[in-house]
């Protein structure tokens, strides 16, 4: 944060000419962060104005741009797209109340020119003729009209389709290779409740989203601890998968984490065995658990040998 030093000069990018319109730009993208022009003077004796936050901030130490952009620089810029895309919709205010999904859906976006998978499919081109958001709230839906190229060759016809637009999720499910036990954890659920399902509270693996900063192992660790009380001894991952390419950008990182303890804070450990029978009887309806569940199965007798 910059603050007011008496005495101390601060480096930065002097803009003129500005038009009523460019300020009210700025205004609005800045107020998000709850900052506020405050009239300075420069090292050449002229005056300007500078957003200054709100309140006392904490400061830490001086400020490079060039190590924050490295670390932040393309995650900010993308949400920087989605905020000025609310301008004359929504507030300020809203956009800062919004910003933590924001930030976590821009770094989802930067995050998906990383992905392992794609080797062997078309490299065909996409041609966006329109976007545009047609729902920001906790999450975000988005209408498209595109083109693509077929196998044939040539273009489709336009079509008009929609997205989910979800933050990244880290899922992690806790398996103790000496009990030979798993660990999932019961919640109600908004997806089960808007179809309609008859059984709202479903049991999962650790699950929680993967914030800007942090990578996806990162997340399953800090999710486990705060979620189940579990701390993993190795953390082993097994797929990046999305949860439904046709309709969501919601992207999951797979991961199975040994553990030797675990505390009940409304957690389920079921022997590994019930697992499969919950498997096999067609009782388990979270995908990423399915996933975790069958992968166990083909390394559980090597993961045994070595706890």
């Amino acid at each position: 944060m910059i603050a007011p030093c008496a005495g101390t000069v601060a480096e930065g990018v002097l803009l003129e000419r500005l038009t009523s319109d460019d300020v009210a730009l700025l205004d609005y993208y800045e107020g998000g962060f709850d900052y506020d022009l405050r009239a300075v003077t420069l090292a050449s004796g002229t005056s300007a104005q500078v957003y200054f936050p709100r309140g006392d901030l904490p400061t830490d130490g001086l400020w490079d741009i060039e190590t924050w952009a490295a670390q932040w620089g393309a995650m900010s810029v993308a949400a920087a797209r989605e905020v000025m895309g609310h301008f004359g919709t929504r507030s300020a205010a809203e956009i800062a109340d919004m910003f933590e999904m924001i930030r976590a859906r821009a770094a989802a976006q930067i995050r998906a020119g990383q992905s392992l998978h794609g080797a062997g499919t078309l490299n065909g081109a996409v041609e966006v003729l329109e976007r545009h958001r047609a729902y920001t709230g906790y999450f975000a839906v988005d209408h498209v009209r595109l083109r693509h190229e077929t196998f044939a060759g040539g273009m489709s016809p336009v079509l008009d389709r929609s997205a989910f637009v979800a933050a990244d999720a880290s899922i992690v499910l806790p398996y103790d290779p000496v009990t030979d036990a798993v660990l999932l954890v019961e919640q109600v659920r908004i997806g089960p409740l808007a179809r309609g399902d008859r059984a709202l509270w479903q049991l999962e693996p650790v699950a929680g989203r993967v914030d800007p900063g942090e990578t996806p192992a990162e997340a399953a660790h800090g999710e486990a601890e705060e979620e189940a009380g579990v701390t993993f001894t190795a953390l082993l991952p097994l797929a990046e998968t999305y949860a439904s390419p046709g309709n969501s950008t919601e992207f999951h990182y797979i991961f199975v984490g040994l553990a030797d303890e675990a505390e009940d804070i409304r957690t389920h450990v079921i022997p590994f065995t019930e697992l499969m029978q919950m498997i096999a009887g067609m009782q388990v309806c979270n995908a990423p658990l399915l996933v975790a569940g069958l992968w166990l199965s083909q390394h559980r007798e090597r993961l045994r040998a070595s706890a």
